[in-house]
């Protein structure tokens, strides 16, 4: 199981002072707790995509890029990169580039975004995200697998010998997720190239995305990549912890109750109760995290949600340091004595670099 972070990168009133940060300062802090994630012993860090306010990270591999100068370890992926306004050919070369400076440490969840807005800014219909989703992916895929790649589609101009560059490291492209919570087309995609497929889980009931994921396991054993438990699945979640339940609910309320997202909505205790978000004390956390299995199957990833609703840089690692000590031994061991020999291992650079020589 691969257990990390994921940030969409708000800029956010803090409710208890009063004060948000300036951009500079919510960048300089993401990549603050990027870095704070690698010390505490996760494996991944993602960062979103945006191009409008309140968020910060409009260009995801530029932030990346300057983190994995800075970490050796831990996994840089996104949370969305924004398959339907980027040309498939920057996003090729782009991630292309950081697998090099990263020394493969990289993968990216492809997603459609949900802000309707960005799509004429970047010269793109918001009636065509599904198309658009499909067309570039198909795009994308050719230009990572192929040298020389002649192509011509709806959406953007043909291409005429093109080769992207660099090369992926090493032969082997960037690991994709497909991320969605509501687009059964996403799903399908992801299960015909064998893809992962990453469930967001923060803020519907698990219902919602257990007809997603089992859709998506049925496809890809259709295509022939595995049976419906092997497929590669990916989930969110989001926590506040503190050593006693009881603080962390305190603690936390204020930043609940004025949160752009759900702010103003439900309370926290029926969020709670009906949504992946924990809460609590590290052990509710175990014992939430380990729950997703059992309604969503064996999978790969778990990455969680800390840093928004204008919590301050200061909360946001202190709750790193607390699940790196209290719930993270525990929920490697857990997964790992749970988890069947028959699950493929979460995708690495590594691991697929070994599939492919073990079928060269």
């Amino acid at each position: 199981m691969q257990i990390g972070i994921f940030s969409v990168g708000d800029v956010t009133v803090d409710p208890t002072t009063g004060k948000a940060p300036s951009e500079h300062e919510r960048i300089k802090a993401m990549v603050t707790i990027a870095k704070h994630a690698e010390d505490v012993g996760m494996d991944v860090f993602a960062t979103g995509e945006h191009h409008n306010r309140p968020f910060v990270p409009s260009s995801p591999t530029t932030m990346l890029g300057y983190v994995a100068a800075q970490t050796s370890r831990i996994i840089l992926s996104t949370s969305t990169t924004l398959i339907t306004t980027n040309d498939p050919v920057k996003i090729a070369e782009d991630y292309a580039m950081l697998q090099h400076l990263a020394d493969g440490r990289v993968d990216l969840i492809l997603g459609r975004g949900n802000t309707a807005p960005v799509y004429p800014w970047f010269g793109k219909n918001p009636q065509d995200s599904v198309d658009l989703t499909v067309e570039n992916y198909h795009l994308l895929r050719r230009l990572w697998d192929e040298d020389v790649v002649t192509w011509e589609g709806k959406h953007r101009t043909p291409l005429h010998n093109f080769t992207s560059t660099p090369r992926p490291l090493d032969g082997v492209a960037p690991f994709v997720w497909h991320g969605t919570i509501r687009t059964p087309q996403v799903a399908e995609i992801a299960a015909y190239y064998g893809d992962g497929y990453f469930a967001n889980n923060i803020f519907w009931p698990k219902e919602h995305y257990q007809q997603l994921i089992s859709l998506y396991r049925e496809r890809y054993a259709h295509y022939g990549h595995g049976t419906p438990e092997q497929a590669i699945v990916g989930l969110g979640g989001q926590f506040f912890i503190r050593p006693k339940s009881q603080d962390a609910v305190n603690d936390f309320r204020p930043y609940f109750d004025n949160a752009p997202v759900y702010g103003h909505g439900p309370s926290l205790e029926d969020f709670t109760s009906q949504t992946p978000l924990t809460v609590g004390s590290p052990q509710e956390l175990i014992d939430k995290t380990l729950s997703f299995r059992e309604f969503f199957g064996d999978y790969q990833r778990q990455l969680f949600l800390v840093d928004h609703a204008g919590l301050p840089l200061k909360t946001v690692l202190e709750q790193l340091d607390l699940f790196g000590s209290d719930v993270l031994p525990t929920l490697r061991k857990e997964f790992a004595e749970r988890t069947p020999a028959s699950i493929p291992a979460p995708p690495t650079f590594e691991n697929r670099m070994a599939a492919v020589s073990a079928h060269a």
